[in-house]
């Protein structure tokens, strides 16, 4: 099969960065299902594990839909025909090729009702919203509806469906953050009840528009820089939950008097540790099509740039780079 491979040491502008090359088609057996690949969509963790890489070229991409070819001999979720959808594991080879091994346990069937590449938007983003609202943070929509969500750095990936499933699954007051007037309307237009400027000081525009203290802050971006304004702005009993890996200690002291929770969200903990509940982002995923399928949210898919070769690969990764992306951008399969 063909795959496009991530070289090691390579920056962006070298034509080897990618390269299509020949592999060995993987073959299925336990709760694996092997996939044929007709969309995938591209994360910033693609881009940090490309410049992180040393010794031997990689198969990134963490997002595809496709069509179930062969499945283990555990597998019961799906038969092959089967559309499904999902980010895959961290650890393993990932989507940017014809085929892929994936466990059926983190799998969704794919929704209907949207494009191929509109559901390979979905995946990671959407696990990774879900986990930090209601596993990490542990809003409970029969109990905290109308409670405040303050997102910083919105009108990414993860904060595009995290503003729709904060709305319309646990019936939160959504404050987001965006800097330019295009991600402010497009988060506007998700769903989100007022936007701040993250480029100016947030404490000073919550007192300026009258907005109450959040009772739970979704840090997207620079953890290190928002973490003083988060103890800050968080409401006393509020947790916060952070996505980026922070560069130097923070201070807990700050959080101790308010008696706040910080809790970290990793989409691939489940995989990676192979833990009891893997499963549970199965669940996600089915919960995440029914959603889009009833019309309850829609695709992040903001832009698609065609199918997968190495040139495009290296443009969405340039674009994600640039830190202005909107939205998820997504490529197709091979052609």
């Amino acid at each position: 099969m063909r795959a496009i491979v991530a070289n090691p040491g390579k920056s962006l502008q070298e034509a080897d960065a990618f390269e299509v090359v020949e592999q060995d088609e993987p073959v299925a057996g336990g709760h694996d299902l092997l996939v044929r690949i007709e969309a995938v969509s591209v994360n910033p963790i693609d881009t940090k594990l490309r410049q992180s890489l040393a010794g031997q070229a990689k198969v990134l991409g963490w997002d595809a839909a496709g069509v179930v070819e062969t499945v283990g001999e555990l597998v019961t979720l799906f038969q092959p025909g089967d559309q499904v959808y999902y980010a895959g594991d961290v650890k393993r080879p990932g989507s940017n090729a014809e085929y892929q091994l994936v466990d059926e346990r983190i799998t969704g069937p794919c929704p209907t009702g949207v494009s191929v590449s509109e559901a390979a938007a979905m995946p990671l983003t959407s696990i990774t919203a879900w986990e930090s609202l209601f596993d990490r943070m542990k809003i409970d929509p029969q109990r905290d509806a109308g409670k405040r969500l303050l997102i910083i750095g919105a009108a990414g990936g993860v904060g595009s469906i995290a503003i729709q499933l904060a709305k319309a699954v646990a019936g939160l007051e959504v404050i987001a953050t965006a800097s330019r007037p295009e991600t402010s309307d497009w988060c506007r237009s998700l769903g989100a009840d007022a936007v701040i400027n993250h480029r100016e000081p947030l404490a000073q525009q919550f007192q300026q528009q009258s907005i109450d203290a959040p009772d739970y802050i979704l840090c997207l971006n620079d953890t290190d820089v928002y973490f003083p304004v988060m103890a800050e702005l968080i409401a006393p009993q509020g947790t916060i939950c952070a996505l980026v890996s922070s560069a130097a200690p923070q201070d807990l002291n700050l959080l101790k008097a308010k008696s706040v929770g910080f809790v970290w969200e990793f989409m691939f903990t489940r995989s990676s540790f192979n833990t009891h509940d893997l499963q549970r982002q199965h669940e996600i995923l089915v919960q995440i099509a029914e959603l889009l399928q009833n019309g309850k949210i829609r695709s992040t898919l903001n832009q698609d740039l065609g199918p997968m070769s190495p040139q495009q690969l290296v443009r969405a990764h340039q674009m994600l780079e640039s830190g202005a992306t909107i939205g998820k951008i997504a490529l197709g399969g091979f052609e």
